[in-house]
Formats: C-alpha cells, structure tokens, sequence
C-alpha cells in the first residue's frame, strides 16, 4: 500500500533498525474479529455450538477471530446481538477497564458502538453507561448497535464533552475515551484514511484529545479509572497527550494493566519526557500481534471512593459500601414508588406531568405484559406521549441535554392496544415471554423474516409450540429477532423497515 512520505519519514527515525519489520507488517491481511455478547450465552456455550469456525484472540475474554470468506453478518444470530464484529486490536480498550454491574460508566467518544457494546455486557443489566458521541449521525449508529446487543440500561447522548462535564461532575466510576485521533494505526485497512494523513491532522487531534480529557476527569469520582485509546502511532497524540493530561491534573495516576506477551510499552523517550509510568501505557504493534495499530493508557484519580457517591449511605445505615448503596437504591425505589402513586392523579388532572399513565394506556400495557408473562413494574416506567420507557437512574440536569434515548423504549400505546417495540424485542428472550415462535438457526424462513416478508407456518407447527393469535416474540435458536403478529397460521412481519436485509 501507499504511505505518506512523512509518515514513513518519522516512523524510521523513531524505530530505528525495527522499522522495517514495521512496514513488512502493511503486507500482511487483516484481521477480522467479533466480540461474544455475553448477556446473550457464555463463552463456552458459544464455542461449543458455534455456526462457523473460529479462533480465539488470546487477550480478549470472549473475543475470536475469523478467516476471510466467512461471513458472520449473514446469519441469523447477528440480527439477534449475539457478537458484535469488531477489529481484535479494537477490542482491547473496553477489555483493559475493569467494569463491574452497579457501577456508573461513561464512553465519551462512543460511536459506532464497539467498545459501548463490551461496557453495557459487562454492566449485566446493573448500573448505567452513558454513550456519547459528538456526531449526530455516527449517534444513530451508536444507539441502533446497543439496540441490537438488548441494553436496558443506557443513557445514548450527542453532546460536547464540555456540557456533559457540567451534569456529570464527579458522578462516574469509570470512563472510556477512546479519542478521535490521525488514525495511523488504521493505514492497512483503509488507503483512503493513509491518503487523508497530514503531520497538521497529527496536531489538530493532539489538541483535541487534551480538551477532551480535561472534561472526562472532571465527571470522574474519586478512586474512578480511565482508559484513554487512540487507534494512532504518533507519539504526540499518545505518550504526549497523556504526559500533557498528568501534568494538568496531577490527581491522575497512570496504572499497570492486565499484561500480553504482544504488547509494547509506552515511549516516553519518544516525546523527551523523563516520566517513567508512561511506560507502563500499552502500544499494540501490527508486526507483533494479530491486529491493526493501538495505543492505551489507564489511569485512576487519587482520592477514597467513600468521599464521593457512596459516602452518605455509608454513613447512614453503617453496612459496608455494596451492601449501603443497595440498601439506599431500595428505599429510593420504594420513595418513588409512593409518590408517583401518590401524585399520578393529580398531575395528569393538571396537566402538569407529561410522563405519568392515563389509565387507558395502563391498561393496554398491563395487559399486553400479562399476556405474554412478562413481570415488569410499571413504578419503574414512564409515558410520554404514548411512548413508554424504562428510565435509568440520572442527575436531573439530564433533561437540558441532548439525548436519542434513556433508558429502553418499549413501545407504544394506542387506541385500545400496545405495540411493542424493537428494542423491547431485544431485550427479551425465548424464556422471558409466553407466546414465541422459535426457527432453527438455518431456517431458510429467517431470511425471510429478516427481510420483512409474511411468514405462513405450518398448521401442525403452530399446534405443537401452542402459539395463540396476537403479539408473537420471533426467535433463533431461542434468541430475539423482534415480532410478529400471529392469526391463524399467517405471521404477520413487524421487524422495522429500517432494520431489514435488503
């Protein structure tokens, strides 16, 4: 391939007698990855009944490898979130920062999804991501992938880390920046982003990088970590940004992170700094690992994690902080619990609340869950204008933001029913509801659902899995595809337009 004169130029100079080897790396294929959903099944339950061969990346949990000429996308179980494809190089970020369910977790520089989609799986279901990118259009993308792998829990924001800082100040456990860079790392997979390469791009990003880190340390809490990536070789934008970063806030440590034989270490030397812990950064090299170029540093704020959010329910029931912050959530929910029974007449005869239920559209709701056996607490929900969600829990300056979506949208009440929506779909399973229809995964008709075409089953099939008339939960191999509306032995389509093979 072509490289930039002066890309090659500084390369040289920086690598010495290794560049070679470097550049014999532009020779070699790249790599294709896809990353297991694990709220959907386990690593081992997807090695043992995988639909096509693979190879595991030895330094990502739940992360393979695939030969060209194979084509994950065609089937069934991507429709169903099951992988998320994704470079193997790529998905070392998300690997790097330790998430754990309950926490509160921003990716700031979230688009397309792939490392949000690794941040919301390793959440299960407990806590919130807040996804953000800057782009209006790459957040469609962003919101239509966590969609896909069935998050409940998301808080999907097009914002300037700027706003975010001022409603986000110190609220969350961990961050995710992985920073629009050069994209150098990025050459063996795309001429185009090697031919729109120029040493001033190098510097405009560096600038970048540094405003937007100085925003996601002001929305970390005390104790919190941060993984800060690029997809780029040029020191300035890696060990330099960093070094910048260190000496701006002190209270920022870098940290070790979970070691592979591949990985290099950071190069202070590379940007004339004697700071020695920028070695312990983690460069990944496409000559030495199956992957393209990456750079990562982690870091965590100095500072005891009870002085920030889980300080006062400490202090008030005396348990330890896990078990407080449970205790606290409980009460929280059984307060809100009362006052929105308390206050929902009311409101709705002022007209002063646009999210409580009108009895009609209670109703259709309530029965449209108790018909397909689905236990969900309508305290915990909200109705605006039809349109019912599942709320995260978030400071209350949120609402001056702009955001594509809180929490799970599940549908939509009309006149005298519910429509269920998509991502509802998602978020459900084959065992979550009563009335499903399941295909095998090479079911030739699950080409044809996904194309959005009538379905006409087999009278015997729709007596031997008792499928009634109505809401029916289309599956594969047992996991949600979206719905369909049964009469008879005709299944109607209602996967969405936008969603559909072509």
């Amino acid at each position: 391939m072509r490289l930039p004169i002066k890309f090659q130029e500084r390369m040289k100079n920086l690598l010495g007698e290794e560049y070679d080897v470097f550049l014999s790396g532009y020779e070699n294929n790249r790599q294709f990855g896809l990353r297991l959903n694990t709220m959907r099944m386990s690593v081992e339950e997807f090695e043992a009944c995988s639909p096509f061969p693979l190879e595991r990346i030895p330094w990502i949990p739940g992360g393979y490898s695939y030969k060209e000429g194979v084509f994950p996308a065609k089937h069934p179980w991507y429709a169903a979130g099951v992988y998320y494809l994704q470079e193997p190089s790529a998905m070392t970020p998300a690997s790097r920062l330790p998430v754990y369910p309950g926490e509160r977790v921003l990716d700031l520089c979230a688009a397309p999804g792939g490392k949000a989609t690794a941040l919301v799986a390793a959440l299960k279901g407990k806590g919130v991501l807040v996804a953000n990118d800057i782009s209006a259009s790459r957040c469609k993308a962003l919101l239509r992938n966590l969609e896909l792998f069935g998050s409940t829990n998301v808080f999907v924001t097009n914002e300037t880390p700027e706003r975010l800082a001022n409603v986000f100040a110190g609220f969350f456990d961990k961050i995710l920046v992985d920073a629009p860079c050069s994209g150098e790392g990025m050459f063996r997979k795309s001429q185009e982003v090697a031919e729109d390469w120029s040493p001033e791009k190098v510097e405009y990003f560096a600038g970048q990088q540094r405003n937007i880190l100085l925003s996601a340390a002001k929305m970390l809490r005390p104790g919190g970590m941060l993984l800060y990536s690029t997809c780029t070789f040029a020191p300035m934008e890696d060990e330099g940004t960093i070094d910048f970063f260190l000496n701006q806030v002190p209270e920022m440590k870098i940290q070790k992170m979970e070691a592979y034989e591949g990985f290099g270490e950071g190069r202070p030397e590379w940007i004339g700094s004697d700071r020695a812990e920028l070695r312990d950064c983690v460069r990944i090299w496409p000559h030495k690992m199956q992957g393209e170029g990456h750079f990562l540093a982690l870091l965590k704020k100095e500072g005891d994690p009870l002085e920030g959010r889980f300080a006062s329910e400490e202090a008030v029931s005396g348990l330890p902080v896990s078990e407080a912050t449970e205790e606290a959530d409980r009460g929280k929910r059984k307060k809100q619990k009362k006052n929105k029974g308390r206050n929902a007449g009311r409101d709705r005869q002022a007209g002063s609340s646009q999210t409580a239920f009108s009895r009609e559209e209670r109703e259709v709701l309530e029965a449209f869950l108790q018909e397909q056996g689905i236990d969900l607490d309508l305290a915990g929900l909200e109705c605006r204008n039809g349109n019912v969600y599942k709320k995260t829990d978030l400071p209350s300056g949120v609402s001056g933001l702009h955001f594509l979506r809180n929490g799970l949208y599940l549908g939509e009440c009309k006149k005298g029913r519910f429509e269920p929506s998509q991502p509802f779909a998602l978020a459900l399973g084959e065992k979550s509801v009563h009335r499903s229809f399941s295909m095998k995964g090479e079911d030739p008709r699950l080409d044809q659902y996904l194309r959005g075409e009538t379905l006409i089953l087999d009278e015997e099939e729709v007596k031997k899995q008792g499928l009634k008339n109505g809401w029916i939960l289309v599956t594969a191999d047992g996991f949600a595809l979206g719905w369909g509306k049964l009469a008879g032995c005709v299944l109607k389509n209602k996967y969405p337009a936008g969603w559909r093979k072509n």
